[in-house]
């Protein structure tokens, strides 16, 4: 700490200011004051005088001070200050696309909080065990799927984006046809999905990337609503094969509420075939509401994440064993099921 420097008198300077008694002290206390302050070198200021424009101790302000600056302004402040720097950050190029089109600053700034009032308004999704995914590195999340529409899998995203501590994003492995729909396809390349194959699978997990994938496909999102939270059939293992060539452990999730949303009560397969789709729904709603039918019904969900079954223990040839693969892929099965109908028998109401 500098010591306090001793404050010169008038006599030091030689002459007396402009407009002082020559014969004596100044005219009043106030007087006194101002020249005293006048003629100190150096003051420290204090901290909690600090101007906005000024750090604590009176210099630059550190990025400590901006953040507490930037908590103490309102909240639409807040928000019009986040999309005007997105916004720059588009014009001048300052944001980064992997080679598999994952646009981060998109994702968090503009996607996510599009999805988060549906997450948290809409299905209220209450979310277990996220204690189970780990902080960092590669991992393989399999969850059921179903819905009709795949909003499972974008509510399993912010899920594991916002609540997990380190903040992860899960990398989702999707369909063919989520690839050949135009908007869709770009959409989906920016949030970070990429197509469920090994070769793209293998290599998120080699980057140490948390990857999702939904072994039953279209056959659990299209299954009627009669076969609800009943699993359909798992693929061929390509998903273990993959964790096991990767050692990435596999995390089983089980999500509930999904099923409702879209009551599949007919599947119109003419109009499939002409639309070249996997199946067109026949809900109560829709088609006979028009656009309207399409508005899902405000379930309750709860997602949950279940010990991960570890996979490093294992040779690199393993990947090779049929019975070994049969066996892990229905381990992660039962394991989703069985959580299913726990939930359910804990579940009060389909609504809350």
């Amino acid at each position: 700490m500098a010591e306090q420097q001793d404050i010169p008198s008038d006599d030091d300077h030689g002459e007396r200011p402009r407009g002082s008694d020559a014969a004596g002290p100044p005219r009043s206390a106030s007087e006194a004051s101002v020249r005293s302050e006048a003629s100190v070198p150096f003051q420290r200021r204090d901290p909690e005088r600090a101007t906005p424009a000024e750090g604590a101790d009176g210099g630059s302000p550190t990025p400590e001070d901006e953040g507490e600056r930037a908590e103490s302004r309102p909240d639409w402040e807040r928000r019009a200050a986040g999309a005007l720097a997105f916004l720059r950050r588009r014009v001048t190029g300052e944001y980064e696309v992997d080679d598999f089109g994952y646009d981060r600053d998109l994702t968090e700034t503009v996607l996510m909080s599009l999805l988060r009032p549906v997450y948290e308004k809409y299905f209220r999704v209450e979310v277990r065990g996220l204690e189970n995914i780990p902080e960092d590195g590669a991992a393989l999340v399999v969850a059921n799927h179903s819905g009709t529409l795949p909003l499972d899998g974008l509510m399993l995203q912010v899920a594991v984006h916002d609540h997990h501590p380190a903040r992860r994003h899960l990398r989702l492995l999707g369909a063919d046809l989520v690839f050949l729909l135009p908007v869709v396809n770009e959409l989906a390349r920016k949030a970070g999905h990429t197509l469920a194959c090994t070769e793209d699978a293998r290599e998120l997990l080699d980057r140490g990337e948390l990857v999702g994938v939904m072994p039953e496909g279209f056959k659990g999102l299209g299954k009627p609503f009669s076969q609800r939270y009943r699993l359909q059939r798992f693929g061929r293992g390509g998903f273990v094969s993959t964790a096991l060539r990767s050692g990435a452990p596999i995390v089983p999730c089980s999500i509930v509420g999904a099923e409702e949303i879209y009551p599949m009560v007919g599947d119109s397969r003419t109009l499939a075939r002409l639309l070249n789709l996997p199946y067109f729904p026949i809900t109560p709603t829709f088609p006979w509401l028009g656009p309207l039918g399409a508005v899902p019904l405000p379930t309750k969900w709860t997602i949950q994440f279940g010990a991960p079954i570890p996979t490093d223990g294992y040779a690199p040839e393993a990947a090779e064993d049929p019975m070994l693969m049969f066996n892990l892929t229905d381990q992660v099965r039962e394991t989703i099921q069985h959580t299913l109908y726990s939930l359910l028998v804990r579940r009060d109401s389909v609504f809350f």
